[in-house]
């Protein structure tokens, strides 16, 4: 049997951590879920610290593109709970969180990477204001 892992293949490509890269599908997973329940708290951290935990999302969206199908399954159902609980913390933006451009450049649509076109309900005033400011008021 191989050792061929293409989801650590494609986290070492990304230049992700190594703690990142031997936790796998996963890790990527705990990290998704254990941000649900922050924004579901209330997040109290900056913007740029919401996008880089956003990041977590994406990678996983793309480390299951890669994963097989047997590995991919048996994260579903989890997953689908986990995006089912931050969609409805969340409200959806016009704009992405990173903006347009870095958007267009990495194909991101709000169908396909909604977790960059929404934005918390709830969560620390000033984070909910830069936000605001971010999105232009949405």
């Amino acid at each position: 049997m191989s050792n061929h892992d293409p989801v650590r293949e494609l986290l070492r490509e990304r230049g992700s951590a190594a703690h990142v890269i031997e936790g796998g599908l996963p890790s990527l997973l705990a990290d998704w879920e254990n941000l649900v329940s922050v924004v579901e708290a209330g997040y109290a951290l900056g913007l740029d610290d919401y996008l880089n935990d956003l990041d977590v999302r994406q990678l996983l969206a793309d480390a299951l593109a890669v994963a097989t199908l047997k590995e991919s399954a048996a994260y579903d159902d989890r997953l689908q709970r986990a995006d089912e609980q931050m969609q409805a913390l969340l409200a959806p933006v016009e704009v992405c969180l990173w903006g347009d451009e870095v958007a267009e450049e990495e194909g991101w649509t709000a169908r396909n990477n909604w977790w960059y076109f929404s934005r918390p309900r709830h969560g620390d005033p000033e984070f909910l204001a830069e936000l605001a400011e971010a999105t232009g008021g949405d």
